[in-house]
């Protein structure tokens, strides 16, 4: 069995005896202790076994696994989730920008205003990057009708005293 599926597995478990509310307490404080870890030398490769980590955070394979599923998405060259193994050596190479979309994309506020991103991007960057998020999730309608515009129905009358009424 993959450490993957070990990870997906143990989650469910966690959840059933413990609740989800214990899990991502769990979860979130070893996530912010390795991005902090991360962010601290972000000029450097990260470079780590799944083993050493779980030992260095105290913690078990799986949610190192997990911490690797949640920033996999953010690497310039992901990783084959199904084929990590404990004891392979593992190297990030970490987009930031796209990391600090992730997480905003995430709603993981306790992420991204954490303080070791001042040494990364300036305030303009950082607010350059959620207008970016936030325009990306704003649904817009191409096709509006101003109120002034023929009324699409073809009567030749304006919209609004047409079926604008």
């Amino acid at each position: 069995m993959s450490l993957y599926k070990q990870w997906t597995d143990m989650v469910v478990d966690y959840v059933k005896t413990k609740g989800e509310k214990a899990f991502w307490k769990e979860y979130m404080e070893l996530e912010t202790a390795i991005y902090k870890d991360i962010l601290s030398k972000h000029k450097e490769e990260y470079t780590f076994t799944i083993s050493d980590l779980a030992k260095k955070y105290d913690t078990t394979s799986e949610f190192i696994m997990g911490f690797v599923d949640g920033i996999n998405d953010s690497l310039k060259n992901p990783l084959d989730l199904e084929k990590v193994t404990e004891i392979e050596e593992i190297t990030f190479k970490v987009d930031l920008e796209k990391l600090y979309y992730n997480m905003l994309d995430a709603k993981a506020e306790y992420l991204y205003t954490l303080p070791q991103w001042d040494g990364i991007f300036s305030p303009e960057k950082r607010k350059e990057i959620q207008k970016q998020y936030k325009a990306s999730v704003v649904v817009r309608n191409e096709n509006k009708i101003g109120r002034n515009d023929p009324c699409p129905c073809g009567s030749g009358k304006k919209y609004k005293k047409c079926c604008g009424k």
